[in-house]
């Protein structure tokens, strides 16, 4: 399971808007070696579900991982902190046993 908090989830609504993009499209995350701790996540908006996908819907949005990638997600939460001081989109994930500062690439 992935879990999309309600500020994330308005983030990404939002985002998806501004792009022009509409209800069809949802936002895809997914894990690619790289990064200064070995892994990075990545997310783009995406309309085609793959055969091996998994699709999770919650808060009014969609969220889609490759099975692949579930791996090295299942459990986290992707949350959004604004602001002045915010992070922008945050990956709480328990997989994590090292992550960079930035908090976009981690090792399992």
């Amino acid at each position: 399971m992935i879990y999309v908090s309600e500020k994330a989830a308005k983030k990404i609504n939002s985002l998806r808007e501004e792009e022009g993009k509409d209800e069809s499209y949802f936002l895809r995350v997914f894990v690619k070696k790289g990064g200064c701790s070995g892994l990075s996540y990545k997310m783009e908006f995406d309309n085609v579900i793959r055969e091996r996908d998994k699709v999770f819907d919650q808060n009014n949005t969609r969220l889609v991982v490759d099975d692949e990638s579930l791996l090295y997600l299942a459990g986290m939460t992707l949350d959004y902190s604004g602001g002045l001081n915010g992070k922008g989109f945050v990956f709480e994930n328990p997989n994590a046993k090292k992550t960079c500062s930035c908090g976009s690439s981690f090792n399992i």
